[in-house]
């Protein structure tokens, strides 16, 4: 369970007086009693997902303990932040659980979501909430999609790397738009889209993607999204989130080259997309012949935006099915500060 109660560092929501007082008088008869108005101060932290640099990968804010913070403020402080993701702490519903964790984008809750859940465990084990055992560390978070196992792992007594296990395993969506139409919703051709057994096809682990493959990363590069199309084309559609993705990384190590685009969710484009790197992973793992064992993909993502992200995708497949699917990462802290409500 989450010790909520006793953290690293001071207590993340306190109450103090505003200090606001009214002194006038009316008449020389009547002075008003001094008003004092509680503030509430939430105490957060900013970091780097999916990176080892500062200023590269996925913003993430996290509320360590918002167990005071109202639920309706929650979407308007993903909104004040404006990352990608903001995510809230809370005490887990059932005991074994190390916590529940509620994702915000600026444009409303999801019920599952990777970079957030790779980085609130990060934060989680660097301040100290949750203690490091050894060398790899077991947490489950509660999210919207169900519970949410994550492992950490520590390099000389702090956390290096996060992984997380879906909750659900990846499913394949309905028929997506045509190729003409993402083609121009994306200002390409449809002769940038590869075709064949590597058609277009929505997958979610928990939230839906829409995945599209491109010829290489100079397509990625020249893609564009037109809104009006974009919103036409989707419009109705499982979901209105698409991953580009290329088999031609940038690095020799690395296997793909992506973009995601969202900005029905007021998320133009994001620079690491653990949700959907972990549904490409079953979208490449019904594509590859190898009937068993544990896939492995390394994808680049964020490059175009001047925030490189290297987030690592692990598939196990048994007797041909996909039986679990992983994503993981590093992550860097940045910030820390608090916030009056």
């Amino acid at each position: 369970m989450l010790p909520l109660q006793a953290t690293s560092y001071e207590a993340s929501t306190t109450r103090t007086p505003s200090g606001l007082r009214h002194d006038n008088t009316i008449d020389g008869s009547f002075e008003p009693a001094a008003l004092h108005f509680p503030n509430m101060k939430a105490h957060y932290l900013t970091a780097d997902v999916f990176t080892d640099q500062r200023f590269g990968g996925n913003q993430l804010a996290v509320f360590p303990d918002a167990r005071e913070i109202a639920s309706d403020l929650m979407p308007r402080i993903a909104k004040e932040f404006n990352y990608s993701e903001t995510t809230f702490v809370l005490p887990p519903d059932d005991p074994s659980h190390t916590a529940r964790v509620r994702i915000f984008t600026p444009g409303g809750e999801l019920q599952f979501a990777g970079h957030p859940t790779v980085g609130t465990a990060h934060i989680l084990a660097a301040t100290g909430i949750v203690p490091l055992n050894g060398s790899e560390t077991r947490i489950v978070f509660e999210e919207g999609v169900g519970p949410v196992p994550v492992t950490i792992r520590a390099k000389n007594g702090t956390p290096d790397f996060a992984q997380l296990s879906v909750a659900k395993l990846p499913e394949v969506g309905p028929p997506p738009p045509s190729n003409e139409q993402l083609a121009a919703m994306l200002s390409l051709s449809p002769n940038d889209l590869v075709g064949g057994s590597m058609m277009p096809e929505s997958v979610s682990c928990g939230t839906p993607f829409l995945f599209v493959p491109v010829r290489d990363r100079n397509v990625l590069a020249r893609s564009r999204v037109k809104q009006d199309l974009f919103e036409a084309a989707l419009r109705g559609y499982v979901t209105d989130m698409v991953f580009l993705f290329a088999m031609d990384p940038e690095h020799k190590d690395h296997h793909v080259r992506a973009r995601m685009y969202a900005p029905m969710i007021n998320v133009p484009e994001d620079p690491a997309t653990g949700s959907a790197c972990v549904a490409l992973g079953g979208y490449l793992a019904n594509r590859d012949p190898r009937t068993d064992g544990t896939l492995r993909w390394i994808v680049e993502q964020g490059f175009e935006m001047g925030r490189p992200s290297i987030l690592e995708v692990e598939v196990d497949k048994k007797n041909g099915k996909t039986i679990a699917a992983r994503v993981g990462g590093k992550t860097v802290v940045v910030c820390e500060g608090d916030m009056e409500l």
